[in-house]
């Protein structure tokens, strides 16, 4: 049996994804190593989500291959993927607003406490599922809303229970899509401090269009233009490159690093 301990958590090989002759990803290359929390970042229309969507197995690819933890993941369906320990979010809120955000959450933690379909089994009674939730609407300070209907919940608690969804299989890689769009200033500022305790000791992988988020958040970031990595580094030394200032973060980022 191969050993893949040492493998990255996450690595494309020559991703490349066309929508009828127009290519969309165009060969991406890209290790993420275990642990860490890497930001993905670019101008709109440079293919992010729909990076994400291949990764996590929403669309097939055109070319090129997905190793998770160093297994290939290839061609899998998304629930293939998420069973292997890969869990995403979506740009739009993607929650069950009838069912409570307790009922929300528990749904996250059934399968990977090994609960498969059970029509005898009363879940009422799963002692470690109801803890396990609890535990979560706990990490997201959702406990005091525990029993209202999720659609009932402001934007930015909506934003925070579908976190707590994204870490409730147990998954040890998770995507966030733009986790912190449309919050105001003090939701964001929650949100990342959020995301910072349910990612540790994960591997985080995460697009945002907030710079402050990113340079807070990311241990490195990689800049995707019109479907390919045009940089791959330090949040320093992104900030600092000519390539990327030019393809994206623009004045802004001479701005930031004058006043760092």
């Amino acid at each position: 049996m191969t050993n893949t301990s040492g493998a990255p958590g996450l690595k494309l090989v020559n991703l490349q994804k066309s929508f009828g002759v127009t290519p969309i990803i165009r060969g991406v290359e890209l290790e993420i190593h275990r642990g860490e929390r890497h930001a993905i970042i670019g101008p709109n229309g440079a293919g992010k989500s729909t990076l994400f969507h291949l990764i996590s197995g929403r669309f097939p690819l055109s070319a090129g291959q997905v190793w998770l933890k160093g297994e290939d993941i290839t061609g899998l369906a998304p629930f293939e993927i998420n069973r292997r320990g890969l869990s995403r979010s979506f740009q739009v809120t993607n929650i069950f607003p009838r069912l409570s955000v307790f009922e929300n959450i528990r749904c996250g933690v059934l399968w990977s406490l090994g609960y498969r379909y059970s029509f005898w089994q009363g879940i009422e009674r799963l002692r470690d599922a109801r803890e396990r939730a609890e535990d979560i609407l706990e990490q997201i300070n959702l406990t005091a809303r525990r029993d209202i209907p999720a659609g009932l919940l402001s934007y930015a608690e909506q934003r925070s229970l579908e976190i707590g969804i994204t870490v409730a299989g147990g998954a040890d890689v998770i995507m966030l899509d733009e986790p912190t769009a449309g919050m105001s200033n003090s939701e964001t500022d929650y949100a990342v401090e959020l995301i910072r305790k349910v990612s540790e000791g994960k591997t985080l992988i995460i697009v945002e269009h907030d710079m402050g988020v990113v340079f807070d958040l990311a241990d490195r970031i990689s800049v995707l233009v019109y479907g390919q990595v045009i940089a791959t580094d330090t949040p320093e030394r992104i900030r600092s490159n000519a390539a990327v200032q030019e393809a994206y973060l623009g004045t802004a980022a001479h701005a930031d690093s004058e006043h760092a």
